[in-house]
């Protein structure tokens, strides 16, 4: 069975969100910093505890002039990935601003995922792993460093994504069933009383 998930990419412009999907998809890189139109579309499918993964996509311009129409692709969004440039402070700073159109748009289920790109360059970084992490936890975000250069991280980003999403349908089923079994008991509750009585 195919399970369809839809994944919308946020963050400033030259953090990486094209490159990161690229990679994922093409298992390609190139270092030429590309513009990104409005939104660009891609789809992969991977297979994880023996289902079929198809991610849908949306990798959105981190342009001022782009930033009304992000609403519209977060719409019935399952996942967001929020990028910052672990060399670039102000690409960090701005994921304040990438979270308040995420809480006006997206529900309460939606996997969130703070994503640290260029880890390759770590030795110009200038957001430390702890203080992003520690931020991904008061966002309770999951977190995950990559580098589009040399591949790190990129797959495990994917993949964690769809363990969380499967982790999280798995939950909904067993609350859904708690509940069915918690509403029959008390129709045969009802049920008795009214006859008995």
């Amino acid at each position: 069975m195919i399970k369809e998930i839809k994944v919308t990419l946020l963050g400033d412009s030259g953090v990486g969100k094209s490159s990161i999907v690229n990679r994922f998809c093409f298992s390609k890189f190139n270092d030429k910093n590309k513009v990104s139109p409005a939104a660009d579309y891609f789809s992969k499918e991977i297979q994880l505890e023996g289902n079929i993964i198809k991610f849908q996509m949306w990798d959105t311009a981190g342009q001022e002039q782009f930033r009304s129409l992000v609403p519209l692709y977060l719409r019935n969004s399952q996942v967001a990935i929020i990028v910052y440039d672990i060399t670039q402070k102000s690409s960090f700073i701005a994921l304040k601003e990438w979270i308040i159109n995420l809480e006006q748009v997206c529900s309460r289920n939606l996997i969130f995922i703070l994503v640290g790109n260029k880890c390759d360059l770590i030795d110009q970084e200038a957001v430390t792993y702890d203080e992003a992490k520690q931020y991904s936890y008061q966002l309770q975000a999951l977190f995950q460093y990559t580098s589009c250069k040399t591949n790190d991280g990129i797959e495990d980003l994917f993949r964690i994504i769809a363990g969380e999403y499967l982790k999280q349908e798995e939950e909904l089923k067993n609350q859904q069933n708690t509940n069915h079994k918690q509403n029959s008991k008390l129709s045969i509750e009802k049920n008795y009383y009214s006859s008995c009585c």
